[in-house]
């Protein structure tokens, strides 16, 4: 499975994006679809994962309320509406695959299987 993330950018405080991650190859794979950030010297976390069949999302406590998740299955394609956005926020985001129903959490890097490459978002204060 390949991944091809998009949409990050530079927003004010308070402003949104919205973050989409198209899936190619092995698609019929998918079990859900995950997104992590990242900043510079500190660890990849968790964000919000949706799972393909049921659309059962889940979310990191620092964005509920802020962001959203969706997927569409025909374009293997899963979005993160990010809303309100605050300066903490801003890092490299991740998408993610998640092949099975592993027994892991969905918001443990041990549970996805193939990353994206990373889209930069930036919000200034």
């Amino acid at each position: 499975v390949q991944l091809q993330a998009s949409g990050g950018g530079l927003v004010q405080a308070g402003g949104f994006l919205r973050l989409s991650c198209a899936a190619s190859g092995s698609t019929f794979s998918i079990y859900g679809m995950g997104w992590f950030r990242q900043v510079p010297g500190k660890e990849r976390e968790f964000v919000a994962a949706i799972s393909w069949s049921s659309g059962s999302s889940y979310f990191a406590d620092s964005v509920k309320g802020r962001f959203t998740i969706s997927r569409d299955n025909a374009k293997n394609t899963v979005y993160l509406q990010m809303n309100s956005l605050k300066p903490e926020d801003t890092a490299v985001y991740y998408c993610a695959v998640r092949r099975r129903p592993y027994s892991n959490s969905w918001s443990t890097l041990l549970g996805y299987d193939y990353w994206g490459q990373g889209t930069q978002v930036t919000v200034s204060s």
